[in-house]
């Protein structure tokens, strides 16, 4: 006669969660760390002049002439000179189009005159631990970075609950547990209290 394994307890249960809910986080937890410093500091870290490139070039008449085909015009100034980011902005007036790409670290600015097709672009691309900034703050990233934030969040925010859950667990250590938590807590509102105007 086999016997039944007994069922898990919600303490084994939390404690796995946590544990390896830690483990999916930790390349996220480790970055929004580093660049939460780094961004609070960024005049230390980002202190290389960001590199500028002027371009200038003519597209075909036709696609600046009559109506004009805001697509092929981005992807052709992307694909010919290596652009990069998101289109932000295009806008068409009667002589001349701009078109403006963001990227992480990274802008580009073309004004396009109509009558001849002619364009200037003027591209600026930062640091390194610029890339880094933006990428902690979301600047420019798109959707699918913004989801990776969010999903970030909220892995934190369990980490969180579960950890605390946890303290109550461990009878000889909860008292201390809590006391320095509410300690912790109490420091960052007094620090907003006082330190922030």
């Amino acid at each position: 006669m086999t016997l039944a394994r007994p069922r898990k307890s919600l303490p084994w249960w939390v404690r796995w969660l946590h544990t390896y809910l830690s483990m999916i986080a930790f390349g996220a937890t480790l970055l929004f760390a580093v660049t939460g410093l780094t961004l609070n500091h960024a005049d230390w870290f980002e202190g290389d002049e960001p590199v500028m490139r002027s371009i200038e070039g003519r597209l075909p008449a036709a696609l600046v002439k009559a109506e004009v085909d805001r697509l092929a015009i981005a992807e052709e100034l992307r694909h010919r000179h290596r652009l990069r980011g998101m289109v932000r902005e295009f806008e068409v007036s009667d002589v001349d189009c701009f078109v403006l790409w963001r990227g992480p670290a990274y802008s580009a600015d073309a004004t396009i005159d109509r009558t001849s097709g002619s364009y200037q672009i003027a591209e600026e691309r930062r640091s390194a631990m610029a890339l880094l900034d933006d990428l902690h703050t979301g600047r420019d990233c798109g959707p699918v970075w913004s989801l990776v934030i969010d999903v970030s969040a909220v892995l934190l925010a369990v980490l969180s609950v579960t950890g605390l859950w946890l303290l109550f667990y461990l009878k000889k250590r909860r008292g201390i547990g809590l006391a320095v938590g509410f300690v912790g807590g109490m420091l960052v509102t007094l620090a907003y209290v006082f330190g922030v105007r």
